[in-house]
């Protein structure tokens, strides 16, 4: 079917659906039952149904029960419910009426014994018995005559893990109830004095009965009795039957406890009806004493006249405890007596004495039917009232005769009723564990609408708090029925309804709400009609039947409640929640408008219904898609009015938005609908090979909509931009679907988040065009567009394409940078530092962005090659990233330099210098000295006038006279302006130790390099040597090679350590030598300094070396070494202060000996008090 009809379809059904939003609907059961009999009888109806394990059994007021089996549906259709064929007509055997007898109620009860497999037939006053399921004649000589009702089966039966054959049942005739045990056989139980009955439930061993004027609860076992209150307030009767105490109803009994019916058979009355089976017997036990029939009071002048029926009795599955019978069975009445023949029905009033037929008749107008129902193990409910057109009221009575719980109030009082459902609250057992867990009150009632007289079901539930508010529903009958029908106008019932709980649950099928929650595959990008109507592909076929089957399941019903009226009757079922919830979004599509075409959407409506149900959760599997289906429709059903709304020009306020949102998100929806209702967004729509499949009733409105979208386009109007309200409205819905991202529940992610991510970055795209271009501000869309980006997208070619088509270079290096692209990245980030445009302008000191980047990758080719293109453009940043310790990507200084060379010249200096002095990284103290060195050496390799000029140094230092700079001052000072000199200089403090590291470079590779110039690289040669603790053959370079003799003196001082460079600062403690070594290193220079060829500057610079660091001097090794011809004179100084060091060393010797001793004295006078302190101490010799 082609989408407009069905729309067409949709729209014809609309107005049913609207109508079934109450808690229940009615579904055919059998239609058209063959009431017409043989018999004389005038306008049959059905007075009662009864279902039992497929078999179908059929009350008429002709006295007749039809008996149809159950023919299963076939499995693969969703629509057919299971149909009923007729097997048999039974008329069940009573007793002719007199002349004077109104008209005969026909079958009034069909009670069913499933433990003791039999059925009881009340039939116009008499009762008979058969064997299910086929009715054929049980106890044949026993029937009971002028029978009021029979029923009282313990509903709490199954409550009790009791074994029992047979089941005990209650049975009012004229003054007495009679228990009685059927089974195999039947016999009296129990005899209970109580007239006139009209019904009665029963739990455990007690039972509320009534009569036509009040209600009582008695105890059966006990025999006794607890008046209640009155079936009608009006009824001074009733008032005066009530309100006493307990009082007791034990019989005389029959003769002998455990007799049964057939112990006194009674002859067969030859004016006895012989229909049916053609035997009926009477029982003297129950027809003895027994009056004539009463006739039944005439109805109200201003109520309208209704066709006499029985009442129905409500079934519940259940099996008693063994009752303790005291029975005295009535066994004296004659058997040759013969029963009367006219039975009443339960509306009727019971056989009394005539003072109280005269009562009856001044009274007449306030008797009201008595209705008695057992909800739950513990209560009864029991209706009052004041008249048939008043309001009447429910009361909840325990078992203790308590009115508990509040009360429930009918709009009018109810011609009959049923319970439904087990109640919340109330304990699960085996006879409730099969229903539903809500409890609700059906009252039939006939109610006038517009001037017509219409019955209907009111629905109201009795387990919910009093104080709560509970709604009533109307369930018309005769009108609404079924999706189905084709009759969109029922006249009103001519006939009253009946309703009743059957023994067994039947079975129903809704094909709408299987049409609602079936998948179907909807079409967002491909709308028009020659793609609809091609053939389906064998996948599609496959998956279709798959999700019927699965949708059908839940349109599987079952129920227990039958409704009838005329020849028609229909379940009463409960209202799926997904139809009920969507018949009340239909009402609010339709309601402001009146009219199926261009609906105006009831917002508030549909707001407070997503809000009723958010929240709640599923019990079970079909509340779960219910409520999902109706979240999705709801918030779809939003969305597009809001689009409408301001497409029109109609503004929405913000609280609109938000509602629309949240409802939206709650739904849940395929988020690639929402996206294809926005023709701006439609074409980020990823379908799938296998398209997107949602709930039929969502498809239905969303192709509607986006048809409409498509015909406005192909009919001039251009797919505009949307407004920035939707467009935040989709950025915030987006967002929060991405959040979804690895949640296992969603079907076809792939497809799913690629349409969301596309269509994300094409609204964030849109919304931030506007932005100022720089750096994204904190809480901004371009801070969400990078954040969004960051995170990584599903859509990554489509996101690509978008990007450069916005130009937006610098957003498109963060998606590659999401994906690890680095290449990617480096190259869009090359792109815009060398010119390219970036239209959000953040790409800002880009160089060093680059640099961070590389450092943190571990790609050595990557980093190899732009990190040379970065040092070639910008040297000091490309040097950085070389020697960045941080750096993930270790390269060998010498490969760097390699490199650079290679690539990047004018940085390799730059890079060593960088490492060196400007991060103080010692780690490359050594490559840079071979740098320096390389400059150097180079220089004098080829340059004479480089070696002419190092020369030149020295001999100029040497000719100056002390006191004189040292060596390294003098160069520094004498600066040549050339880059070979400044490399020396730096050459100088490094292997002079600038950098704190004296092992930290290669000697023996220098020293290898450097001995070929040994004569020109004096100063290098003395650190070199220090290094390697030649101290001897350094402080001789010192002395004679330089003429630096403050350096030399130095040299002893520190070691060899920090010579040729600036000290600044504290002198490590560690580095210095212990002065022992210091006098080694003092006993060279005076070694040294008595060879110089200058006499004078000989006996000068020892003398004043005695002088001041004689003390680290041995004098005999000094007079051994001074030459002989040397006067005192010249070493007196160094005399004078030995001398004076050995008499401080003697007196200081002296003091100690002394403090030695007189501590020794000290100790010896403790240890004398000590021993004193002590005593003597006597030991035993052995």
């Amino acid at each position: 079917m082609a989408l407009e009809e069905e729309v067409g379809v949709s729209c014809k059904r609309r107005r049913k659906v609207v109508q079934e939003t109450g808690p229940y609907v009615l579904r055919k059961l059998v239609d058209n039952v063959p009431l017409a009999s043989e018999s004389d009888v005038p306008h049959i109806e059905i007075t009662l149904v009864e279902l039992w394990e497929g078999n179908l059994y059929i009350g008429t007021s002709a006295a007749e029960i039809l008996h149809l089996v159950l023919i299963p549906p076939d499995p693969a259709e969703t629509a057919t419910s299971p149909t009923f064929i007729l097997a048999s007509r039974l008329q069940p055997s009573f007793a002719p009426p007199p002349l004077s007898a109104q008209k005969l109620p026909g079958v009034q009860q069909i009670l069913v014994l499933p433990r003791a497999n039999k059925v009881c037939v009340l039939c116009n006053g008499t009762l008979t018995f058969y064997s299910l399921p086929e009715l054929s004649p049980a106890f044949a000589t026993t029937k009971v005559a002028n029978c009021a009702w029979v029923g009282g089966v313990d509903q709490n039966l199954h409550n009790r893990d009791v074994e029992r054959d047979g089941e005990v049942v209650m049975i009012s005739i004229r003054s007495k109830i009679r228990l009685v045990h059927i089974g195999e056989q039947i016999r009296v139980v129990k005899n209970i004095d109580y007239a006139g009955s009209l019904l009665s439930a029963r739990r455990d061993t007690f039972a509320c009965v009534a009569d036509a004027h009040s209600y009582a609860l008695l105890d059966v076992n006990h025999q006794q009795k607890i008046p209640l209150f009155p079936i009608s307030s009006l009824d001074e009767a009733g008032e005066a039957a009530t309100g006493g105490q307990a009082v007791s109803i034990s019989s005389s009994g029959p003769s002998g406890a455990g007799a049964t019916l057939s112990d006194r058979p009674l002859p067969t009355d030859s004016s006895s009806d012989t229909r049916g089976h053609g035997r009926s017997t009477s029982l003297g036990a129950f027809v003895s004493g027994m009056g004539k029939r009463q006739e039944s009071p005439r109805p109200r002048s201003n109520e309208r006249s209704r066709p006499q029926k029985s009442e129905p009795t409500e079934r519940v599955s259940s099996s008693a405890r063994p009752l303790s019978p005291d029975i005295q069975a009535e066994r004296e009445r004659s058997p040759n007596k013969a029963p009367p023949t006219v039975e009443k029905t339960l509306s009727q009033v019971p056989a009394q004495e005539p003072s109280s037929r005269i009562l009856q008749s001044q009274q007449v107008d306030t008797l009201l039917k008595p209705h008695i129902l057992s909800p739950s193990p513990t209560e009864f409910l029991l209706t009052t009232g004041t008249a048939l057109s008043e309001p009447g009221v429910g009361m909840f009575v325990n078992l203790d005769g308590d009115v508990v719980r509040g009360t429930v109030e009918f709009t009018q009082y109810p011609d009959s009723l049923v319970v439904d459902g087990r109640g919340i609250g109330t304990e699960i057992s085996p006879n409730n564990a099969d229903e539903e867990e809500g409890g609700y009150i059906l009252a039939v009632m006939e109610r006038n609408a517009d001037g017509d007289n219409r019955w209907g079901l009111e629905c109201l539930r009795w387990d919910v708090n009093p104080e709560e508010p509970s709604e009533k529903a109307w369930l018309e009958v005769g009108q609404s029925f079924d999706q189905n029908s084709t009759d969109e106008h029922e006249s009103p019932l001519e006939s009253t309804v009946g309703i009743r709980t059957t023994s067994s649950f039947g079975e129903i099928r809704l094909a709408e709400i299987c049409a609602k929650l079936q998948q179907h595959r909807i079409r967002l990008t491909q709308n028009d009609a020659s793609i609809r109507e091609l053939p389906l592909e064998p996948w599609e076929l496959e998956r279709i039947d798959e999700e019927k089957v699965f949708a059908q399941q839940f349109g599987r019903l079952r129920s227990k409640v039958a409704v009838w009226s005329g020849s028609q009757v229909w379940w009463a079922v409960r209202n799926p929640l997904a139809i009920r919830l969507d018949a009340q979004l239909e009402l609010a599509r339709t309601e402001l408008t009146g009219s199926n075409e261009n609906t105006t959407l009831d917002r508030r409506k549909v707001v407070s219904m997503v809000n009723d149900i958010r929240g709640k959760e599923p019990r079970t599997e079909t509340e779960f898609l219910s409520l999902s289906y109706i979240r999705q429709k709801g918030g779809l059903l939003l969305f597009m009015e809001l689009i409408e709304s301001i497409d029109n020009g109609r503004p929405m306020n913000t609280s609109d938005k938000r509602a629309t949102e949240d409802a939206m998100m709650e739904g849940s929806v395929d988020p690639r609908i929402i996206v294809a209702l926005i023709p701006f967004l439609r074409q980020e729509v990823v379908e799938g090979p296998r398209g997107v499949w949602v709930f039929g009733g969502v498809k239905e409105i969303a192709e509607r909509f986006i048809i409409q979208q498509t015909s406005t386009s192909e009919n001039g109007a251009t797919a505009a931009t949307p407004q920035r309200g939707i467009l935040d409205l989709m950025r915030r819905y987006l967002l929060a679907w991405r959040r979804k991202k690895g949640f296992g529940s969603i079907a076809d992610e792939e497809e799913v988040f690629r349409t969301v991510d596309a269509a994300l970055l094409r609204v964030l795209l849109h919304l931030d065009s506007p932005s100022p271009k720089g750096p994204a501000v904190p809480s901004s869309i371009r801070s969400e567009l990078n954040t969004f980006v960051d995170h990584g997208v599903a859509c990554f070619d489509r996101a690509v394409v978008l990007l450069e088509d916005a130009r937006r270079l610098y957003v498109l290096s963060r998606l590659y940078q999401s994906r690890k692209l680095t290449r990617d990245v480096l190259t869009i980030w090359r792109r815009i530092i060398e010119g390219e445009v970036d239209e959000g302008g953040e790409f800002e000191d880009g160089e060093n962005k680059v640099r961070e980047y590389l450092i943190k990758l571990r790609d050595a080719a990557l980093v190899e090659e732009f990190g040379t293109w970065l040092a070639r453009r910008s040297p000091k940043i490309g040097v950085r990233l070389f020697a960045d310790d941080n750096s993930r990507v270790k390269f060998e200084p010498s490969q760097v330099v390699k490199l650079l060379k290679k690539g990047a010249p004018d940085a390799v200096k730059e890079y060593l210098e960088h490492l060196v002095f400007g991060k103080n990284n010692t780690q490359y103290v050594n490559e840079l000295i071979l740098f320096y060195l390389d400059s150097v050496l180079t220089v004098l390799s080829s340059s004479e006038t480089a070696r002419s000029t190092l020369a030149q140094t020295y001999e100029s230092y040497r000719a100056l006279r002390p006191p004189k700079p040292t060596y390294r001052q003098f160069i520094t000072d004498n600066v040549i302006d050339e880059e070979w000199w400044q490399s020396r200089l730096r050459l100088l403090q490094l292997l002079g130790g600038s950098q704190g590291a004296a092992a930290d470079y290669d000697i023996l590779t220098i020293l290898e390099r450097i001995e070929p110039y040994e004569k020109e690289l004096v100063p290098e040669m003395i650190i070199l040597d220090g290094r390697q603790a030649r101290h001897s053959q350094a402080i001789r370079l010192l002395t004679h090679g330089l003429g630096d003799f403050d350096t030399a003196i130095n040299y002893c001082l520190m070691g060899g350590s920090s010579i040729f460079h600036p000290i600044s600062g504290l002198i490590r403690h560690d580095t210095i030598p212990s002065r022992e070594e210091q006098a080694t290193l003092f006993g060279y220079l005076l070694s040294e300094f008595l060879q110089i060829e200058d006499v004078s500057d000989r006996i000068e610079r020892t003398s004043e070396l005695l002088e001041r660091f004689g003390g680290w001097l041995d004098v005999g090794q000094v007079l051994s070494s001074i030459p002989d011809s040397w006067s005192v004179e010249l070493v007196s100084g160094f005399l004078i202060s030995a001398l004076r060091r050995l008499v401080r060393e003697k007196n200081e010797s002296v003091i100690a000996k002394a403090l030695s001793g007189a501590e020794n004295l000290r100790i010896t006078s403790d240890l004398i008090g000590k021993c004193e302190e002590a005593g003597p101490s006597i030991e035993a010799v052995e």
